[in-house]
């Protein structure tokens, strides 16, 4: 069966397995452009542009002297002193949906695993690499639809699977970095099948990095006040609609100076009404572009 994606996003594949595998090690050089040629049969131009999407998602860097290499962003390892890597980071997801990233630690996942902290400690660095885990899985939790045509389609399919994974698990926007991204597959997976939303567009690789960035920002943006109105929910037993409601009757002629009565808003109907304008900014970016070809 033929691979219908482009050929340069299948090499952005084979290159990302091959640094998930171990084959490339943070470092190693990458295969230059004219390695890519041979080995793909490809034309510059489709090798050169599978090398800047691996570098806007931060899967490799450039080194002085030397040229492409792996980013220094260590890939964990897929066991834990005889524990499965996935049983580890399992564990840790459910912990932090139940009861917040505060109550993430390496002791927490130990006991909720019957093992020995220390068993965790031989092979992850805390805390920390354990957060990156646990953001990698939720984003690998993302089903991805056949791209709809037209790039504000697929931007807009792309921000509302992001905001999806950021309603199951809300803590997860606090983890996601616009200008330090993390090299895991589930993100990489994320970035790429955004990334192709600006295929064909004459768009050159600062233009389309920044409209990626501002994409993710402006719905991680959004996204970390998921977290304080679950909160804020529970704490009331009352929705963000149903508050404002109660509200009137206490606060309605303040209301009414700043806002029409029925007026509703919430952080869905923020994101949607966001999104849309931000859409038609990026418009304003790249229709000009479509013009002069």
């Amino acid at each position: 069966m033929n691979d219908p994606r482009p050929p340069y996003l299948r090499i952005v594949a084979d290159i990302e397995r091959r640094i998930a595998d171990g084959e490339l090690r943070p470092g190693d050089p990458i295969p230059t452009t004219r390695a890519i040629m041979r080995e793909w049969g490809v034309a510059m131009a489709t090798a050169t542009k599978a090398l800047a999407a691996l570098k806007q998602v931060g899967a490799i860097e450039s080194a002085p002297r030397v040229g492409a290499v792996v980013a220094p962003r260590r890939l964990p390892s897929r066991s834990a002193g005889g524990l499965e890597r996935d049983r580890i980071v399992r564990a840790a997801l459910e912990i932090a949906d139940a009861d917040g990233l505060a109550a993430l630690s390496m002791r927490a996942v130990a006991a909720k695993l019957g093992v020995a902290t220390m068993t965790l400690h031989r092979q992850l660095e805390a805390k920390a690499e354990l957060t990156q885990l646990i953001a990698d899985a939720a984003f690998a939790e993302i089903s991805y639809p056949e791209p709809p045509p037209g790039w504000r389609s697929h931007l807009r399919v792309a921000a509302q699977l992001q905001w999806a994974a950021y309603q199951r698990h809300p803590w997860l926007p606090r983890l996601v970095s616009i200008t330090r991204p993390v090299t895991l597959p589930g993100l990489l997976a994320y970035g790429l099948w955004t990334l192709r939303a600006l295929d064909g567009l004459d768009l050159d690789p600062g233009t389309r990095m920044h409209i990626y960035a501002t994409m993710v920002n402006y719905v991680r943006g959004t996204a970390v006040n998921i977290e304080s109105e679950v909160g804020a929910e529970l704490d009331t037993g009352m929705t963000s609609r149903q508050w404002s409601a109660a509200r009137l009757s206490v606060d309605g002629p303040l209301i009414a100076q700043v806002a029409e009565p029925g007026t509703e808003l919430d952080l869905e109907s923020l994101f949607t009404f966001g999104l849309e304008r931000l859409l038609d900014g990026l418009t304003m970016v790249i229709t000009p572009r479509q013009v002069r070809r």
